[in-house]
């Protein structure tokens, strides 16, 4: 069968020694090892594909390969026609960045993918002959936009297939020798070096590195193709990760050997691939009337039309079609999972949910397996019954309910009812949903102020208390509601707590002083919490006060444990859900339950012990969460720490509790201040469910088997959240437990019951149908890149609690071997073993996953801070896909060659140092930070534009805020940063980055496709010791 795909060899003319820090004998050598699953036993590899016979530790041979070695001499790159793209999909940006630039170089994470390939085309030639030779398809500006569905086969598009781009071919020089490592550690991976493209049928090869950057000091030279320094984390004795000159040691000396590389546009670009995709499929209409296809990117703006299955900005699956049996599955290693964020917003030009009232009756449901009424059941006997479409089971149909159908078997109301024709619509839930059977009241929102030495000394207690006074007339409420129904109340704290009676009836508000921490009580009900429009006067008078009766305090230290209990507990005395907004700034070392010491030991990198710096320090903040969740009590965190805080034990409440953690370094009232009000604002408006509880049904023959989010399980079904937000993702994991019928497809229904801000009780349903086939092509074919990177990043960060770091960075190289070998081996069509051949759906997955091996979570390193690793680790906890994908691949975005006269975003560049120019300026931006790049020889007309000074020299760095000009370039540009800050959850605090000033160090760390100078990969090195890793599966 004719394969299109992409393929690549990396030209080793020796048995490739390891790459990138990851051992192929992997710890454990079965790649499907489930993470979070400390106890998970390691089965025997997958028949048919032997793990590798390199012991752990072990210098990889050199020289002559052995006999019987697989000897790859050529590179060939095989790129299947972006047709059928599948589309990508990118998650929404992560939170905002620190306030300060924090004390090492930032890691790269989220962004946009990269260049169009410039090479031009030449005729397509025949695959057979194709071992010296490199074929990919033109990525270049001429192709034809691709279909929409990403296929490794094409006989099975599923829309007609435009013309497939032509295909160039290459030939590339045989791979040099490379001398043994300088560095005298055992190399798990180190990288020969790369030829350059040759030219053969007038095709250009790459050109020479960007001659205009100059190398920083410290940095590896060249733009990242040379072998990498990939050593995940510090030294160990044995079992070392470095390629030839590992991070400390400096570049391997290759004696006097030309260093050659392989041409970065000749491998799959995520720029290019966002930017097919956006061709074919941005601006249109994607109508969800078809079981299984795959919809656009995330990345790609389009109108979606609910027409039966729920819309990909409720759900996103890693691939829309499953393997029909649980071998099938086991043989792919592809995670079948869908990532749910069931609160995400809709644009305004997409219809709202409708809302379905049976009134007492409630919502009809199937008696067997409690699924609610939807598309998918079948019903009979002229509508008198109907069969559930999960479980299969016979139900009467109630006669209020009752209606004929037509001559196809359809009811004539099916266009009438939301819940028969829509994939997604909420319920009025009854009283049967309700606590104690009794309605909600609304909920409230507890405003915890630390007035400690601190936050009173930096201005940062006056300027919450200015902030809140109009606030609190923008508390979110129903459309139809004149004002909100949310509740407010006040506490102040530091070794103590100080609650405030603000009944609208008070001339002043009056102080109550807990002191005794260890049982918090609340000491007062009536005039705790109020309706803000009712007590305005007495708020707004003790939002004055606040900052002068703490004015002369020397109280440094605080307690924190009892801030949220003393929370938790006021929301249960009020019988009420709600939120609680803590602003704290350090350690809690007083004396109190939940007391923390400094426990950050850079000893414990790199041992077995590194897990614990992810976990609690003291069991109680988990009991506390419990609590929380079991109350309806989220806790919303906003961090100013100047020091250790322990993230991973004071953030742990807030991840359980469904609430948001927000950081801001060293904060400073002038430069931070926009940033912490602009997240403050947004978080207190933000759309949210409260007291919610979730349930994911499933269709027979598969079930749920695992959940990673900021949620609570007390049992393996039933995902708790104190409060879910439009921010808010669930990602759940699904296997098999029979075989699934092709006919019948794969069925999931998400419900979700959860309290209204006005106190409603509802019912949220998303349903979503999917293709089941016997051909694994089918499987691959539909394969959705950025769900399946949500996916590994939040099983990864959630087994790092349990596991050696190291183990879960092999564990992910091994899948993603795994993966793309059975896909070499079963769907493509035969050719030499020296080839990498990447499906079309998932050419981007060697790069997404190279960013996230870099990522600060996984990388063990002295430089980061660890109180930066938690915080990274609990925020992509709760990411939907958008998210995560900006966050791993940052969007880079060229500024000097604006078009002034139109709307447009100019497209995004690949994140690599060869794409800046020392004329150019670039926006970077993955979530939570954003930098504006300047090239030392950027037009003085614009450096006149946007910072009103004369030259590059008058640039202050120091600036957070570009100026308001009154001028096309600075409003065109400010206009891009706000566009790019308005789709994603955190404020991005901008830095201003000189080209070879020492903050640049920072920036490039973002340039995700680039060496990192903590010892990550290239993406190109990567890509390298992926193909190997397939080789010796495939052996």
């Amino acid at each position: 069968m004719s394969q299109q795909s992409y393929v690549a060899a990396p030209p080793y003319s020796q048995s490739q020694p390891r790459t990138g820090g990851f051992s192929t004998s992997f710890g454990p050598p079965n790649a499907s090892l489930h993470y979070g699953d400390p106890n998970s036993s390691y089965a025997a590899p997958q028949q048919g594909m032997s793990k590798s016979t390199l012991p752990l530790g072990s210098s990889a041979p050199v020289g002559p390969p052995p006999p019987g070695t697989h000897q790859l001499s050529q590179t060939n790159f095989q790129n299947g026609p972006s047709a059928a793209g599948q589309p990508m999909h990118r998650f929404q940006g992560p939170p905002p960045p620190n306030n300060t630039g924090p004390s090492y170089p930032l890691y790269s994470h989220q962004s946009q993918p990269a260049y169009p390939n410039t090479a031009s085309t030449s005729s397509t030639t025949q695959l057979a002959n194709q071992l010296n030779s490199m074929q990919i398809n033109s990525y270049g500006p001429g192709t034809t936009p691709t279909s929409h569905t990403s296929s490794g086969h094409p006989a099975s598009f599923q829309v007609p297939q435009p013309t497939p781009p032509t295909q160039q071919q290459m030939a590339l020089p045989p791979g040099s020798q490379v001398p043994p490592p300088a560095n005298n550690f055992s190399g798990l991976c180190a990288q020969p070096s790369l030829p350059t493209m040759a030219r053969q049928d007038g095709i250009p090869g790459c050109g020479p590195p960007n001659p205009n950057l100059q190398q920083l000091p410290g940095q590896p030279p060249g733009p990242g193709y040379h072998p990498q320094q990939a050593n995940y984390g510090p030294q160990m004795a044995g079992s070392q990760m470095s390629y030839p000159g590992a991070f400390p040691g400096g570049p391997a000396q290759f004696s006097g050997l030309q260093q050659k590389k392989l041409c970065p546009d000749s491998i799959p670009s995520p720029i290019q691939v966002i930017e097919n995709d956006k061709a074919s499929r941005g601006g249109q209409i994607y109508a969800t009337n078809t079981r299984g296809q795959v919809p656009p990117l995330v990345t790609t703006d389009c109108i979606i039309q609910d027409q039966g299955h729920a819309s990909p900005r409720y759900i996103r699956c890693t691939t829309y079609c499953f393997p029909s049996s649980s071998d099938m599955a086991k043989q792919t290693h592809i995670p079948l999972a869908a990532v749910i964020q069931p609160f995400a917003i809709v644009p305004q030009n997409e219809t709202p949910l409708y809302v379905v009232n049976h009134g007492e009756t409630g919502p009809i449901r199937c008696n067997r397996c409690k699924a609610y009424m939807c598309p998918f059941v079948q019903f009979i006997e002229g509508g008198r019954r109907y069969q559930c479409g999960f479980c299969n089971c016979i139900n009467d149909v109630p006669p209020f309910f009752f209606q004929h159908l037509d001559h196809i078997g359809r009811r004539v109301d099916h266009y009438e009812r939301p819940e028969l024709s829509l994939g997604s619509y909420e319920y009025v839930a009854t009283l049967d949903y309700c606590r104690n059977n009794k309605p909600p009241n609304p909920p409230a929102y507890i405003f915890m102020i630390d007035v400690s030495y601190r936050n009173i000394n930096s201005g940062l207690v006056k300027l919450i208390c200015e902030e809140l006074k109009t606030l609190l007339d923008k508390l979110p409420r129903e459309e139809q509601e004149e004002s909100s129904a949310i509740r407010v109340g006040f506490v102040t704290y530091n070794k103590v707590l100080h609650f405030f009676n603000v009944k609208s009836n008070l001339a002043q508000p009056q102080m109550m002083v807990v002191s005794d921490v260890g049982e918090v009580f609340v000491p007062l009900l009536d005039g705790f919490l109020v309706d803000f429009q009712e007590s305005r006067s007495v708020v707004n008078n003790l939002l004055d006060q606040i900052p002068e009766m703490f004015a002369d305090t020397n109280e440094s230290e605080t307690i924190f444990a009892p801030v949220i209990q003393a929370g938790m507990e006021a929301l249960k005395a009020a019988e009420c859900a709600g939120k609680l907004f803590i602003f704290h700034s350090s350690l809690p070392t007083a004396e109190a339950p939940g007391k923390l010491r400094n426990r950050d030991d850079k000893k414990l990198l790199n041992t077995d012990k590194e897990k614990t710096l992810f976990q609690p320090q003291v069991n109680y903040y988990e009991t506390l969460a419990r609590d929380c969740v079991a109350n309806g009590c989220c806790v919303n965190l906003f961090l100013f720490p100047n020091q250790y805080v322990d993230i991973a034990s004071l953030g742990l409440v807030t991840m359980y509790t469904g609430g948001t953690l927000y950081k801001y370094n060293n904060f400073q009232l002038s430069s931070d201040s926009p940033q912490f009000l602009t997240d403050l604002r947004k978080d207190i408006e933000k759309k949210t469910g409260f007291d919610a509880i979730m349930r994911v049904r499933t269709s027979t023959g598969f079930r749920a088997t695992d959940f990673f989010g900021a949620i609570y399980m007390n049992n393996t079904t039933d995902v708790e959240m104190a409060a879910v937000d439009c921010d808010k993702a669930v990602t759940v994991e699904f296997k098999h437990d029979d075989k699934l019928n092709e006919d019948s497809g794969a069925l999931i229904q998400c419900a979700v019951l959860y309290t209204s801000v006005s106190g409603q009780r509802r019912l949220r349903i998303h349903n979503i149908g999917l293709n089941c086939s016997s051909q694994l092509a089918d499987v691959y074919k539909t394969c959705e890149t950025d769900a399946l990177i949500n996916f590994f990043a939040k099983s990864a960060f959630k087994a790092i609690l349990s596991q050696p770091l190291k183990t879960v960075r092999e564990i992910l190289v091994n899948q993603t071997a795994h993966m793309l070998a059975c896909y070499r081996k079963n769907c493509a069509s035969p050719s030499a073993v020296s080839q990498l051949i990447l499906p079309d759906a998932m050419k981007l997955l060697p790069v997404y996953m190279n960013c996230l091996l870099k990522s600060c979570v996984l990388v063990s390193r002295p430089e980061i801070p660890t109180d930066e690793r938690a915080y990274h680790q609990q925020l992509v906890m709760a990411m939907g896909v958008a998210d995560t994908q900006l966050f791993f691949y940052p969007q880079l975005l060229p500024i000097h060659s604006l078009d002034l006269k139109s709307d447009a975003v100019p497209a995004a560049v690949r994140c690599s140092e060869e794409r800046l120019s020392e004329g150019g300026a670039f926006i970077l931006a993955n979530g939570l930070s954003m930098f504006l790049w300047l090239g030392v020889s950027t037009p003085p007309e614009l450096i006149q534009g946007l910072f009103n000074v004369p030259s590059f020299a008058h640039i202050s760095t120091e600036a957070t805020l570009l100026p308001d000009l009154d001028n096309p370039y600075s409003k065109k540009v400010k206009s891009i940063m706000e566009h790019i800050q308005s789709q994603k959850p955190y404020t991005m605090k901008l830095m201003i980055v000189k080209q070879r000033e020492q903050p640049e160090i920072l920036f490039r760390q973002f340039l995700v496709e680039d060496k990192s100078i903590y010892g990550g990969a290239s993406y190109v090195d990567f890509l390298c010791c992926v193909h190997k890793e397939i080789c010796q599966l495939l052996n």
